[in-house]
């Protein structure tokens, strides 16, 4: 949680940011009479500072890498994000955290530029006052209460006691923290620990609010109310980047992704675009059965999706498919009318693992990348020329 005292602290440091907001009506009073409007206005809803910068809601990136020592975390990544949710999506490792961590501007893009709301966020008090983090490390103020950390926070992000008390009982009542936000913090279990990071980010209103998986460790009730808090803040003109390895949570909350592998952009776009992206190679079906030959003979005569079948164990089938939805429909069919003792039926490429290991191969081949298109999208092979030829390999003596 230090990291999020640094970003809070420098925040703190800027010119009495509560009194911001009464600049363009008055940016040379500074008489004791004119704090009072500004700590109403300051406690104002997000999109109302909008019209106060340059700039409103936004991450844009171009040409960004940061490496440490000869490890490269982030590589050439180009990209704008404007308001509403974004996923961020990755496997362990693939330099999520890391970009996240850029855009706090709690580290410098080693080259390239990074903006957010329209300017360099590290070192600039000005941009960290609008930009809310929760980290996915779990470093908290064990003896404080949930109330005291929040209320520092906001003190830190420049509103006085009272208000930020205030704002704390309301950002932790929000997340369900009503009735513990007095306990000391130490006592709290994962999921309300998670809870009161969230609030420490929302607490100041920002126009940029980034979480690194905060849903860990989260009760189906809590997921529900956070999931909820992030959408009223999307559609009042926030921009929410959501980071997480886990497919159903970014599903549940928006469809625009951006899919980030070994510290590349490899996809972005709506999740339907980058759900067609599997289409373009074919499935993996694995049945696990008592008598995996019959079934294989039986998918072999009615299905023409199927591409190869192959038995790495005596009870188990491997089907590879085009057509997956009809092939998982025919498989249980067969099944039932075969009378099989069906033990599992998984697919190794139903998990984002397998998508980013087939992107990465594609832009290792030259299809191109979220990055290097400029900041749009990806771009797309012709799907009937890719199975041709896979189909060619799959056949005698294709060398497949």
């Amino acid at each position: 949680m230090s990291d999020e005292v640094d970003d809070e602290a420098d925040a703190s440091d800027a010119s009495d940011a509560p009194a911001k907001p009464e600049r363009p009506a008055s940016s040379e009073r500074s008489g004791k009479p004119e704090k009072k409007p500004a700590k109403k206005k300051r406690a104002a809803s997000a999109p109302a500072r909008h019209a106060e910068t340059t700039d409103g809601a936004s991450v844009r990136a171009v040409r960004v890498s940061r490496w440490y020592g000869k490890v490269t975390a982030i590589s050439d990544v180009s990209l704008h994000l404007g308001p509403g949710i974004w996923g961020l999506l990755g496997p362990n490792g693939s330099g999520k955290t890391t970009f996240m961590r850029m855009v706090a501007g709690q580290i410098k893009p080693s080259t390239g530029k990074l903006t957010v709301c329209g300017e360099a966020p590290f070192g600039n008090p000005e941009v960290l006052r609008r930009i809310g983090y929760c980290p996915e490390a779990d470093s908290l103020y064990d003896e404080l209460t949930g109330l005291e950390f929040v209320s520092a926070m906001a003190e830190l992000s420049g509103y006085p006691p009272a208000v930020a008390k205030k704002r704390a009982k309301d950002a932790l009542e929000e997340f369900g923290l009503a009735d513990a936000m007095d306990r000391a913090m130490g006592g709290y279990s994962r999921g309300m620990r998670q809870r009161a990071k969230l609030a420490q980010a929302i607490v100041h209103d920002p126009d940029v609010l980034l979480l690194d998986e905060p849903l860990t460790g989260t009760d189906p009730t809590s997921r529900q109310a956070i999931l909820e808090s992030l959408r009223r803040r999307a559609t009042a003109g926030a921009l929410v980047l959501f980071s997480t390895h886990v497919l159903p949570e970014i599903e549940a909350l928006t469809d625009r992704v951006l899919l980030i592998a070994r510290g590349q952009v490899v996809a972005q776009g709506e999740m339907q675009e980058i759900r067609e992206l599997l289409d373009e190679h074919p499935h993996h079906i694995r049945v696990q059965c008592d008598r995996p030959r019959v079934l294989a003979s039986a998918l072999l005569a009615s299905e023409e999706g199927v591409v190869a079948l192959h038995f790495p164990a005596p009870d188990l089938l491997e089907v590879r498919t085009w057509q997956p939805d009809e092939t998982y429909r025919a498989i249980a069919a067969q099944v039932v009318e075969k009378g099989l003792a069906l033990r599992s039926m998984t697919s190794p490429d139903a998990n984002l693992e397998a998508l980013f290991h087939y992107l990465v191969e594609r832009a290792n081949r030259g299809a191109g990348t979220g990055a290097d298109a400029g900041g749009g999208g990806h771009v797309k092979l012709e799907s009937a020329a890719e199975k041709a030829a896979y189909q060619q390999q799959l056949a005698p003596g294709g060398g497949a």
